[in-house]
């Protein structure tokens, strides 16, 4: 007999002894009887999440076994690092990969502490379904006559393994998992744009309330040009406002803001020193002799034509609005050209 033919038969003897084996202990597990209650108890702590894992993960599960006396646990029917289970003839693909165990006396009874881990060596294109295997360790009476043997079951823990890729196509929505996540796109720029528009909007509401506001809680706001503003406008929805007397009034709050504001009575005779003074208000130089000229006209001179319209009050509103722009540092709404030439010309030819 050759010495290949030796090696070979040698090799089937030791496979055939090891498939032996193995049945019978797997014969040994099924034919044992069930433990009966009471006498162990268990804790288990399984892993937290069952879907999700692709090949190489490791699934750890940790035992808490208390065994009553006089049962004893045989340590040799623990489970073996890198005994692969079968199911219907087929290699779960799941594979003890590592097991401790330590033990001690607490009286009555004895405490396991196990620590099983478990390696996920498979993949397929699809999610699979995947179990830490149902383990079975036998519990010995010793103080029984026939050394009676028992079994204890271990249940097994079902979850998903994942494929590392996607194969072919597929409905998103069909493969969806809790553990995957939501679909997010970059949306960082959009971020950064919408940012900046709520600052350029807040910063243009400010400024629009900084403008037209009527009140006096931000800089500035609470000049004379702005009071006598809102003395006005509400002058003009009295009903005495379209009188003369309430005409006279109005002229006289304006006279009190430009005093204010010049820091001396002001007439048309030192209004160019005012207007070095206070530089910008020298955009609206024409209004002031129309002001000036209205003045006149309601004060002392009750026939001299004052060259404001037909609504006085109503461009004398907007002249002190336009003062209150000047005394905030905002350039006022400009006239049409024609009209402030021809108006600054009608109150001097008056003034004459």
């Amino acid at each position: 007999m050759t010495k290949l033919m030796k090696q070979f038969l040698l090799a089937l003897m030791v496979s055939l002894s090891a498939l032996t084996a193995f049945n019978a202990h797997a014969l040994d597990s099924e034919m044992l009887s069930d433990i009966k209650d009471g006498v162990v108890t268990m804790q288990i702590q399984d892993p937290d999440r069952n879907v999700g894992y692709v090949v190489g993960d490791v699934l750890t599960r940790h035992l808490i076994i208390s065994i009553k006396k006089p049962y004893k646990l045989i340590e040799e029917s623990l489970p073996i690092v890198g005994y692969q289970k079968r199911y219907r003839g087929q290699v779960l693909g799941i594979d003890l990969s590592d097991i401790k165990h330590t033990s001690f006396d607490n009286g009555d009874d004895v405490i396991h502490d196990l620590t099983l881990s478990y390696q996920v060596f498979t993949n397929k294109t699809v999610v699979k379904h995947g179990a830490m295997p149902t383990e079975y360790l036998h519990i010995i009476n010793v103080n029984s006559k026939g050394k009676e043997v028992v079994k204890f079951r271990i249940p097994s823990f079902e979850f998903a393994i994942s494929p590392i890729s996607v194969f072919g196509q597929i409905k998103i929505e069909d493969d969806i998992s809790g553990y995957r996540g939501p679909l997010l796109l970059d949306n960082s720029l959009l971020k950064k744009r919408l940012k900046a528009l709520l600052m350029i909007g807040l910063i243009s509401l400010l400024g629009l309330i900084y403008m037209l506001g009527k009140h006096a809680w931000l800089p500035r706001m609470g000049g004379p040009f702005a009071k006598t503003y809102r003395f006005i406008r509400k002058q003009k929805n009295l009903p005495q406002g379209a009188t003369p007397e309430g005409l006279k009034n109005a002229v006289a709050s304006m006279h009190t803001a430009l005093n204010q504001a010049a820091g001396s009575s002001l007439f048309s005779t030192n209004l160019d020193a005012f207007l070095a003074k206070k530089p910008a208000f020298k955009a609206i130089k024409p209004e002031f002799a129309q002001f000036f000229s209205l003045s006149r006209q309601v004060f002392f001179e009750p026939n001299a034509r004052h060259q404001v319209g037909n609504d006085p009050l109503q461009w004398l509103a907007q002249f002190c609005r336009r003062c209150r722009d000047c005394e905030r540092g905002l350039v006022p709404d400009q006239l049409p050209s024609d009209s402030l030439v021809a108006g600054s010309q009608n109150a001097i030819n008056a003034q004459k």
